[in-house]
């Protein structure tokens, strides 16, 4: 007989790790770290992340010496990054951290006009002897962009991921409406109520921007932390998804 093993995956906009614009911009990465390792998560999808940035690295005198990810990464995780955006300064993508051994990683642009730089982050992770795909997303804020990308994530995942494979698709999706919920429906993705746990803006949620979509878990319980502390880190809350998974 099979046990069931709880898988606990988050995702979290972290909005580059500063709050704030000009002059008055703090450096919220430290209490970020704190935040991560509060999440408990044994997976925790991560939207713009900073690889490096040569401005913010002399402005800021705490600013951390290694890549955020890995400065991140709780104690025992291993960190995946990849870059979608170059910009003057540096440059910012995607990441994962992960409790359980990542097998491999791969990335792929889905960049839909030169002024959004877009990519997914695809990572196929060992959790209790078997592979579970995660893959890592942040869609575009044009509608159309977002209708395209999702219909490159669904080719991508036809060509990259095994049929019969236990799959997450988390990010921030920046759609507020039924059309990308429709087509990850299409391809069998399910979620949990969807608009009904509010991430964004984080004061004042009023729209959910962030999902965990899965194919091939069962879904158990969806959380949304709040409060003073979470607001003040970034934008966006982190979303926290649980699934049962056989072992």
């Amino acid at each position: 007989m099979m046990t069931m093993k709880t898988l606990r995956v988050a995702t979290y906009n972290i909005h580059k790790g500063v709050q704030g614009l000009g002059p008055r911009r703090r450096l919220e990465i430290h209490n970020l770290g704190l935040a991560v390792e509060q999440l408990d998560a044994d997976i925790v999808c991560l939207q713009e992340v900073r690889k490096v940035h040569r401005r913010e690295e002399q402005y800021f005198s705490r600013w951390p010496e290694m890549p955020q990810a890995d400065f991140l990464a709780p104690e025992g995780y291993e960190a995946v990054y990849r870059t979608n955006a170059y910009t003057r300064h540096g440059e910012h993508g995607n990441a994962m951290l992960s409790r359980w051994p990542v097998v491999s990683h791969q990335h792929e642009d889905i960049s839909d006009h030169r002024f959004e730089q877009r990519g997914l982050l695809h990572s196929e992770v060992m959790v209790n002897e078997r592979p579970v795909h995660v893959v890592v997303v942040h869609l575009g804020l044009i509608r159309a962009s977002r209708v395209r990308q999702v219909d490159q994530l669904s080719r991508y995942i036809e060509r990259e991921v095994p049929a019969g494979a236990p799959l997450i698709v988390a990010g921030d999706f920046n759609d507020w409406g039924d059309r990308v919920r429709l087509m990850l429906e299409g391809m069998q993705m399910q979620t949990w109520h969807p608009g009904r746990n509010p991430t964004f803006p984080a004061r004042l949620p009023l729209v959910q921007l962030d999902y965990v979509y899965a194919r091939g878990l069962q879904p158990l319980h969806v959380d949304v932390p709040r409060g003073r502390a979470w607001w003040r880190m970034s934008d966006h809350l982190p979303l926290i998804a649980e699934f049962s998974l056989p072992a």
